[in-house]
């Protein structure tokens, strides 16, 4: 029977990042999943890029992940936003000084700093490739028995499994979740003009158009939304006519277009658990809630689900308490509750409202596009929400240790 003070179930970013979070402060942690990790690190595993937002960016420096990073991403010095290519749109930029919008990064580069750093832990026990076949909670603790007949046994179950978490489903936990009908196109693209840091957010009726910037100036991931219908068609343009359909979509602002790698398609839909933890269980990132990348906050969400855990559990552990004890779970669900809810609800309202096709339908977009860009302090809130700096932020969020 190996032991732990927690159990991991599902080892990608926010998972890792949890289990690195915890060993940062003293505890330990079983990290168990299934994929093959040579193949996860792979460049044709995933071609997604993700903007890390400032705060989350903080907690990684904070545990120690940062440094692996250093010179892989590209700052977000700005972001523009607009409803197609007509006037009267909003630019988020920070007052000289501040921290930039976010980092970009690619998720493999995430994906293997975390590894790197988990695997250099003697708290952390990597179990990967490793899947669960049998998971028991009760009030003595959590038991694990893997498929290799090994056991696992902590007084807590984090859940970090994605969206089709099989744990949240077997703890019957309830599910809000919905189809958006559309695929997000990714694709990497070199242009002939430097972005000069900046992302824009291109609002068409068929679905957002977001153009982020990465290494070197003259790259940058497109994140295309196009209906499911589409999509399979789309996705397998040949490479002179997607560049053309892409330029096209982008007004020719940064110039020619040409293909930089393979192109990956991803179908977009929405859940929300109606509870994020169960007896001696706890739900983080996508296997708690699954948005539209329309503000690109997935990732960033759980993140701030890892932050809040860990410190209710670092604190709990200080007081000499069970780490699955239902007070504990009880605090996390209070801290996390509001914050993914309030930006599952906006993103979904987003998502809805610039799919409204017609004129009238822009021109009042517009117009309150052009109020957001008047009044400065709903700007500035609006970019500290892009930042994840609003509510009671966890220490980790802050830079700071628990």
């Amino acid at each position: 029977m190996e032991r732990a003070d927690v159990i991991i179930l599902g080892g990608g970013l926010v998972g890792l990042t949890t289990a690195i979070a915890l060993d940062r402060h003293g505890l330990s942690s079983i990290v168990v999943d299934p994929a093959d990790p040579e193949k996860t690190l792979a460049p044709a595993f995933d071609g997604r890029a993700t903007a890390v937002s400032s705060s989350s960016y903080r907690m990684l420096e904070a545990i120690g992940v940062a440094a692996r990073l250093e010179g892989e991403g590209c700052p977000i010095n700005g972001i523009r936003v607009s409803d197609g290519l007509e006037p009267g749109g909003i630019d988020f930029e920070p007052e000289e000084g501040d921290d930039p919008l976010g980092i970009m990064f690619e998720n493999r580069r995430l994906r293997q700093a975390l590894r790197e750093t988990a695997a250099e832990s003697a708290r952390i026990n990597l179990l990967m490739p490793a899947s669960a076949a049998e998971v028991v909670r009760d009030a003595n603790g959590v038991r694990v028995a893997l498929a290799d007949s090994r056991m696992l046994a902590a007084p807590l179950l984090i859940a970090a499994e994605g969206r089709n978490s099989p744990t949240r489903e077997a703890a019957g936990i309830a599910m809000a979740r919905w189809s958006y009908a559309h695929s997000a196109i990714v694709v990497t693209v070199d242009h002939e003009y430097h972005h000069e840091n900046i992302a824009y957010e291109i609002f068409y009726p068929a679905g957002p158009f977001a153009i982020l910037p990465m290494l070197p100036g003259t790259r940058s991931a497109i994140v295309w939304s196009v209906s499911s219908a589409d999509a399979p068609a789309v996705a397998d343009l040949p490479e002179r006519a997607l560049a053309a359909e892409i330029e096209k979509r982008m007004g020719g602002f940064l110039g020619k277009i040409t293909i930089a790698g393979p192109r990956w398609s991803y179908p977009l839909g929405f859940h929300h658990a109606a509870g994020i933890t169960g007896q001696r269980l706890a739900l983080v990132g996508d296997a708690a809630h699954g948005i539209h990348p329309i503000a690109g906050q997935g990732l960033n969400l759980g993140f701030r689900d890892a932050a809040a855990l860990v410190q209710v559990l670092v604190e709990g552990a200080r007081l000499g308490l069970d780490l699955g004890d239902a007070q504990l779970l009880a605090r996390y669900e209070r801290w996390r509750s509001l914050d993914t809810f309030m930006v599952a609800a906006a993103t979904d309202g987003l998502t809805r409202l610039y799919g409204i096709p017609g004129r009238t339908a822009s021109a009042i977009r517009r117009f309150g596009m052009g109020l957001v860009q008047r009044v400065g302090p709903l700007r500035d809130q609006l970019m500290a929400e892009a930042r994840g700096e609003t509510g009671d932020m966890p220490l980790l969020l802050r830079g700071m240790p628990i």
